[in-house]
C-alpha cells in the first residue's frame, strides 16, 4: 500500500532528525504525509508503527515505558531502539 510506505518513510525521516532517544508522535508522520487529512491517517500511522515495532526498527512507548502496540491504548510515542532502555520482561534490574 502506497500510503503505508509513505507513513513508514515519514516515521523514519522524523526519527532520523531527532536526537538519540528522542521520540515522535504518530500524528507527526500523518501530518507529514497529508497535512489536510492527517487526523484520518493517525490510525494508519499507529498500525504502520506497530509493524515497525514487530520488525525491531522502532519502539512504542507510553509515559517513557516500552509498550506492546497490540495492547497500547491512548497516546503513544515512537523512538529508535536503545540498549539503554529497559524493556518489558528484562530481568537486569539494579
Amino acid at each position: 500500500m502506497g500510503g503505508d510506505r509513505a507513513l513508514e518513510d515519514a516515521i523514519g525521516e522524523l526519527l532520523d532528525r531527532r536526537a538519540p532517544g528522542a521520540t515522535i508522535c504518530p500524528s507527526e508522520a500523518a501530518r507529514r504525509v497529508d497535512p489536510g487529512r492527517w487526523c484520518e491517517l493517525v490510525p494508519d500511522a499507529r498500525r504502520v508503527a506497530g509493524r515497525l515495532v514487530a520488525d525491531g526498527r522502532i519502539e512504542m512507548t507510553q509515559r517513557g515505558e516500552v509498550v506492546d502496540p497490540a495492547t497500547a491504548r491512548g497516546p503513544v510515542r515512537l523512538r529508535r531502539p536503545s540498549d539503554a532502555v529497559e524493556r518489558p520482561g528484562d530481568d537486569r534490574r539494579s
